[in-house]
């Protein structure tokens, strides 16, 4: 194959580029095909007849293929040439009323930088169409894939890059954040006791609740307590390592504090105070009940109370003093490892559209 005739390319998961050529050939016999060109994996290169059409046959019937480019204009791996390329095909793909960003990979060694490009790219293509700039959330992305000696240029809907925060979503970490939840500790043998603990440390940082209250419903036994405690922070510690290195964001560290779970509800007397119980009523029945605290809330940066139970459960004469008694699934036991995460994700799918509607998808700042 010669490299300046290739007209699509594909990307995969490692290790699956011979799978993707095969089935490319099954729907175009006389394509020429090259999986990890140069030896570089996630890569295949294709000639096609019609590469349009074996795009769309691609994006319905390989799922193993990732993203299906078909190349536009073909340049030197050079800056002007790519960006001499790259002009014509923009003006003749992105409307002046759209919005656009540039992104490059580059595979081999080269005088520039995948930035250089970008700048470069972007600067033209804004000279040429009148489009705006918008690397968040582009109508068009010019795709720049460099290999070695030959740059492929693509201008693809934005839709084809998938993002996990984009415009329709509400970032929930503002709202869990803003909660305080009191988790009974589970208290058995001590092995059992700290592997809990650690799960629970897991599921509270991952969801970065603004603080967790361990709370013993009386005297309890203080060797069980101390194993689940130590479970507990090295759960949210190796969570929080984690968070770190991969957030776009600052993470936030969750607060562990002890309180008797009674001290705990008379503390919070006049505030918002939600019980996750299986005797509560179904959340699908007051949904829109728990939608309008939890915004008010949200609104208001009001702290939300939040009661999980674990082996013995949440006393039932503290549901007098709850806002709200909930039950995540009727008619079905969770296991403590669990109740918490499956009451965070009830009260989220509850919630999102609201808030959405009356907060908006501005987030706050986390620096």
């Amino acid at each position: 194959m010669t490299l300046e005739r290739v007209n699509v390319v594909m990307t995969c998961r490692l290790g699956m580029e011979r799978v993707v050529a095969s089935y490319v050939k099954e729907l175009d016999p006389e394509a020429e095909v090259v999986p990890c060109p140069f030896g570089l994996m996630g890569m295949v290169l294709v000639v096609a007849r019609d590469p349009q059409r074996l795009a769309l046959e691609v994006k319905k019937r390989v799922p193993e293929v990732e993203k299906v480019f078909v190349v536009d204009a073909v340049a030197r791996a050079e800056i002007s040439d790519i960006v001499s390329k790259t002009v014509p095909v923009a003006r003749a793909k992105i409307r002046e009323d759209e919005s656009f960003a540039v992104r490059t990979v580059r595979r081999g060694r080269h005088s520039f930088t995948s930035i250089d490009v970008n700048v470069a790219v972007g600067a033209a293509v804004k000279d040429a169409t009148g489009a705006r700039v918008d690397l968040e959330n582009p109508d068009k992305v010019v795709v720049v894939q460099i290999l070695h000696d030959y740059a492929y240029i693509s201008i693809v809907p934005g839709s084809e890059f998938w993002k996990k925060m984009r415009p329709g979503k509400f970032p929930m970490y503002r709202m869990f954040r803003l909660m305080n939840v009191a988790h009974e500790p589970y208290l058995g043998p001590f092995d059992a006791s700290y592997t809990m603990g650690r799960r629970v440390g897991r599921e509270v940082q991952t969801y970065e609740i603004g603080e967790l209250i361990v709370a013993p419903i009386g005297k309890v036994d203080a060797e069980p307590l101390y194993h689940f405690l130590r479970g507990l922070f090295e759960g949210i510690e190796s969570r929080y390592e984690i968070q770190k290195r991969s957030y776009g964001r600052k993470a936030h560290r969750v607060k562990v504090s002890l309180q008797d779970m009674y001290q705990f509800v008379r503390s919070r007397m006049g505030e918002p105070l939600i019980v996750f119980e299986p005797e509560g009523e179904p959340i699908s029945k007051v949904s829109s009940e728990l939608a309008k605290l939890l915004v008010d809330c949200v609104k208001r940066r009001r702290r939300i109370n939040v009661l999980v139970g674990a082996r013995e459960g949440v006393p039932t004469g503290i549901f007098r003093f709850a806002s709200l008694v909930l039950d995540v699934a009727p008619g079905i036991v969770i296991s403590t490892d669990y109740a918490l995460a499956s009451a965070l994700i009830a009260m989220a799918t509850a919630v999102h559209d609201a808030l959405l509607k009356e907060i908006g998808e501005t987030q706050e700042d986390e620096q």
